[in-house]
């Protein structure tokens, strides 16, 4: 039998303990830990709304940066993630800066299955639970409508035009229910093909400028009514 040397298994060991450490982070809760700290001791400044969701709330701060500087908002978006994921750091990113108002959007990366095959019913659960746990701590809510597209380009077999009609039915029914405020993107910014506009998108699924002009309107209109 041939003995595996000591120093061997210890370089192994080493490897897998530092890729399941790696790995552990799912719901990437260290991406604005830094920022979180750094805003909650800063009392002269408090967040008046955080917007918390995926990519297509990510890249909002970098397409309007002044939008949210000029309003005390939080960008609390995470590039690629499924609603689970947002569920997971609500608190940490939502509850723990104490706003007045958090606006939610996501599901479009639940829909094209980023973190395995999902249905609409886990999607409209996980939303729920994050405006209860809003609701609880006090923090007015605002769900947001997910945005039209036809086609993902980077899961091609996956057709979402009808799985995102039928999931904004359920936000905007939920909300009326719940008596939470709901804004409309989906309307605004839709084509005739059930897509996102080309003026408002440079790939199908992301607004550029212009679309986060649209979004802006819409959203602004919603907090002010709230504060």
């Amino acid at each position: 039998m041939k003995i595996i040397s000591p120093i061997v298994c210890f370089i192994f060991f080493q490897l897998v303990c530092g890729q399941i450490v790696q790995a552990q982070d799912w719901p990437e809760l260290n991406r604005y830990h830094e920022a979180n700290e750094k805003l909650k001791q800063d009392s002269a400044n408090k967040v008046t709304a955080v917007y918390i969701g995926d990519s297509i709330t990510d890249y909002w701060i970098g397409a309007s940066p002044d939008f949210f500087a000029d309003n005390h908002y939080a960008d609390r978006g995470i590039n690629g993630q499924t609603s689970p994921q947002v569920l997971l750091r609500f608190r940490a990113d939502v509850i723990s800066l104490k706003p007045n108002v958090v606006i939610i959007l996501c599901g479009t990366n639940d829909i094209a299955g980023n973190t395995g095959p999902s249905t609409l019913e886990m999607i409209q659960d996980n939303i729920a639970s994050m405006a209860e746990l809003a609701k609880v701590n006090k923090i007015k809510v605002i769900l947001c409508s997910v945005l039209p597209a036809n086609k993902f380009w980077w899961s091609e077999k996956i057709q979402p035009a009808d799985s995102i009609i039928t999931l904004n039915q359920w936000i905007k029914l939920y909300a009326r229910h719940q008596k939470i405020h709901y804004v409309d993107y989906y309307s605004s910014m839709v084509d005739e093909k059930k897509g996102l506009k080309k003026e408002y998108s440079d790939d199908g699924v992301h607004p550029n400028k212009a679309g986060y002009t649209i979004m802006e309107k819409l959203a602004q209109k919603a907090v002010r009514k709230l504060l």
